[in-house]
């Protein structure tokens, strides 16, 4: 942090004394949450109003609306960044938002992100969005928020496991957590809803799904040119530390490894990537109640028991 910025912040609690206790208590919890509302939602209107470079062509989101066209995974690079690389069953998932002319689909797919991320991080939206992470997952339309929500909301509902096993495919190391605290109803629950998911999408899409496992195959076994900034550090050497810190974090009760873990075990780190780690922030108590993890502690027992500590007094 340089002197600057130091400066700054400290006139901005400065002025913020001079408030009544109630009222400087309410700026502290909802500045920065009101703040990054105004900017997202000025990132929806530039997209609502195809503003570039907001809406280029080369934008992961891009992919996605361009499954009303059809799903063709032939020749595609599985690490070729602005590809449709998903199972058809998220395709068919979005089909109906799909049908929404290019700078509608933008602008509501982005508020989605934008909504979400914020439930997940509360007050602390605008000190994330500075990293450089957030901003190009936001920048880029990419599903990893979603995704982060997704781990959060599955420890509780998880059939929620379905949305990154039919997706990423990587983050399903996350399950190991049910495994090895033998939760075995809620192993099943996230097994049977991707089966059953993707069963029924297949009936409705057998070519597509033929042409996704080839590319999960060809990810696997072909050298692929990789196309874009990344953190080079080789599966290899991750996925035994993913399996590892989740294991980990399952005997201790310690639901922040999950997010960490499924980071680790993701086939490329893309800068983007590390998104993931947003969900980390309502699975511990530092940050305090965010309004995912105030969701969580009230909805699972389990959870509550787990992380629940002196309550903070800001919701943010």
């Amino acid at each position: 942090m340089t002197a600057h910025t130091s400066s700054l912040n400290a006139r901005i609690e400065a002025l913020i004394d001079r408030l009544s206790p109630a009222t400087a208590e309410r700026v502290r919890r909802r500045l920065a949450l009101d703040a990054f509302f105004i900017v997202g939602g000025l990132l929806v209107l530039l997209r609502l109003f195809d503003v570039g470079p907001w809406t280029l062509p080369v934008l992961d989101l891009h992919a996605y609306w361009a499954t009303r066209d059809g799903i063709s995974y032939a020749g595609s690079n599985p690490f070729l960044i602005g590809a449709y690389l998903y199972a058809p069953a998220f395709a068919q998932l979005i089909g109906p938002l799909t049908a929404l002319p290019w700078p509608v689909f933008a602008a509501t797919w982005t508020l989605l992100s934008v909504l979400v991320y914020a439930w997940l991080v509360g007050r602390w939206a605008i000190p994330v969005l500075f990293s450089i992470a957030v901003g190009l997952e936001l920048y880029l339309g990419q599903i990893d928020i979603l995704l982060a929500a997704a781990i959060v909301v599955g420890f509780r509902y998880p059939v929620a496991w379905a949305f990154p096993l039919l997706t990423k495919v990587a983050p399903g190391v996350g399950l190991l957590w049910f495994l090895v605290r033998r939760e075995w109803r809620n192993l099943a629950l996230a097994i049977a809803a991707t089966v059953g998911i993707a069963a029924i999408s297949a009936i409705f899409a057998p070519e597509a799904w033929r042409g996704w496992t080839d590319l999960l195959r060809r990810s696997v076994e072909e050298r692929q040119t990789i196309d874009g900034a990344y953190l080079f550090i080789p599966i290899w050497l991750r996925l035994p530390a993913a399996a590892a810190i989740i294991v980990w974090g399952a005997r201790t009760d310690r639901y922040w490894t999950v997010p960490v873990g499924v980071l680790l075990a993701m086939p490329i780190l893309w800068i983007n990537v590390f998104t993931l780690l947003i969900a980390v922030i309502p699975l511990r108590d530092e940050p305090g109640l965010t309004p995912a993890r105030e969701w969580l502690l009230r909805v699972s027992p389990a959870a509550r028991k787990a992380l629940t500590v002196v309550a903070r007094p800001e919701p943010g």
